[in-house]
């Protein structure tokens, strides 16, 4: 699969985040556990050259943990505060508040010498569409303070929020960058939901997935959820999924697309099993393509 997407305003809010990463101390970037390489744009860590940097691999709970572990250690080697979460329970707030104060520390140091007190620490929030930037500021802030929405594109505009008077954190859309050079950045982006579904042929792209599971090694998860016993083609799979989930058109015929519907969503919740789409080893580190 060939998937691309960089709709209009995806340009805009690159350049609003050009003009706001000006003020700001440090940024926030939000990758997606499971995939932490295909899911970090290298524009947002372009913006945040000679900033504090903050790396939350969310939504942690449906990545394999020792993965996940591995990112982190990966990351911190880089010079970055790095945690797992899942930025759903409220749980993970004070370890996110302790890793924001720990990358703030030497910019409060730098304020006291100067006779400066009390002045909030700005961070910009970011990363890609549906990663789950909204929903840490909720919970961060303890109130609703941004949209969220279980689909990309719901943040559009730049937003402030202050909280605890030390802190005030601005919102950003998820953004892209203008061209997946490699195939498979795209394919695990839309894995993951964060490409809008109507540029991607569900069918196509559920076949995909079974069939990355199963070269990786992967596939014991979906195997057992859906009782698959033979050693069928990706594309035999999801057949055979569509007649034992019993999704069936007129006269009988399996319903790939809507049993496609149920792989994806599967995927996503963690009904799969805990799955991780990259490891540090496995991947050529920071080095996403930005020439779109």
């Amino acid at each position: 699969m060939n998937i691309q997407w960089y709709p209009g305003h995806m340009t805009k809010a690159r350049r609003e985040m050009e003009a706001d990463v000006r003020i700001v101390d440090m940024v926030i970037e939000l990758l997606d556990a499971r995939a932490p390489m295909a899911s970090g744009n290298p524009e947002i860590r372009r913006l945040g050259q000679g900033k504090e940097r903050v790396i939350v691999l969310n939504k942690s709970d449906l990545a394999d943990a020792a993965t996940t572990a591995a990112w982190i250690r990966c990351f911190q080697a880089e010079g970055a505060h790095c945690i797992a979460m899942d930025a759903r329970g409220s749980g993970n707030r004070k370890l996110l508040m302790r890793t924001i104060e720990a990358a703030a520390a030497a910019k409060r140091e730098r304020d006291k010498k100067r006779g400066i007190l009390n002045r909030p620490v700005r961070a910009m929030v970011a990363g890609i569409p549906n990663v789950g930037k909204s929903t840490l500021i909720n919970m961060l802030s303890g109130r609703s303070s941004a949209k969220t929405g279980n689909k990309p594109g719901v943040t559009r505009g730049n937003q402030w929020i202050r909280f605890q008077q030390s802190i005030e954190l601005l919102d950003t859309p998820g953004i892209l960058w203008p061209k997946f050079e490699d195939p498979a950045i795209g394919e695990k982006i839309a894995f993951l939901g964060s490409v809008n579904e109507m540029i991607v042929d569900k069918t196509e792209l559920a076949v995909t997935l079974l069939a990355f599971l199963e070269t990786n090694g992967k596939l014991e998860g979906a195997k057992e959820r859906y009782q698959l016993k033979g050693t069928e083609t990706a594309a035999e799979m999801l057949t055979e999924i569509a007649r034992l989930r019993g999704c069936l058109m007129a006269g009988g015929e399996p319903d790939t697309e809507k049993a496609a519907g149920i792989v994806i969503n599967e995927f996503r919740s963690g009904a799969l099993g805990r799955i991780s789409l990259e490891s540090p080893e496995g991947e050529a580190h920071g080095t996403q393509n930005t020439e779109g």
